[in-house]
């Protein structure tokens, strides 16, 4: 305890205001501690950074996995478009009339890494449930669809009108249905 240096009022430690006539206590004890040094703080930063960096390594040893060649596999395109009724599959799938533009409405675009033969059951599913001319293009073989998805298509139009008013046909089988223009 201390004294108000104006009223002589007893000072508690930490004490901002005199409680006797309201007096501001001028010193360093009512802000605190003194705050640390820099050099104080080097040891506990340092240690702090080496336990993160072993943590650190110590959850990568823990959790890599042992080295083992890795295996690429590579997708290389390159599929055989089937352009005669001699070559058509079983199931009796429509085929694109060979250098042929037009129109046609796509059901679903399957992508290739899933393989033909998934693309194949759509157009079955498609057929049987009553769509006319369902076949499957490459459209890696056309130029004005985005390569690298089997197209499980209906029909084959010369116009976009055409193509479009089948369209509400194809979309009671398949919602997703679009026209979409196959050229060569």
């Amino acid at each position: 305890m201390s004294a108000c240096p104006r009223c002589g009022g007893s000072v508690a430690a930490g004490q901002e205001f005199c409680l006797e006539c309201g007096l501001r206590i001028p010193g360093r004890a009512r802000l605190g501690p003194p705050p640390l040094e820099p050099r104080r703080l080097v040891i506990p930063l340092a240690a702090t950074a080496v336990l993160a960096v072993a943590g650190a390594a110590l959850a990568i040893g823990l959790t890599r996995e042992p080295a083992q060649p890795a295996t690429v596999v590579t997708a290389t395109g390159g599929s055989v478009t089937l352009t005669t009724a001699a070559t058509a599959p079983k199931s009796r799938l429509a085929l694109w009339p060979g250098g042929r533009n037009g129109w046609t409405n796509v059901l679903v675009s399957v992508p290739k890494r899933e393989g033909r033969d998934a693309a194949v059951a759509r157009a079955e599913q498609a057929r049987q449930r009553g769509l006319p001319q369902v076949g499957v293009l490459d459209s890696s073989r056309f130029a004005s669809v985005h390569p690298g998805y089997w197209l499980v298509f209906t029909g084959v139009y010369a116009t976009e009108a055409e193509a479009a008013s089948a369209l509400q046909k194809a979309r009671s089988v398949q919602r997703g249905a679009r026209t979409q223009r196959i050229a060569t």
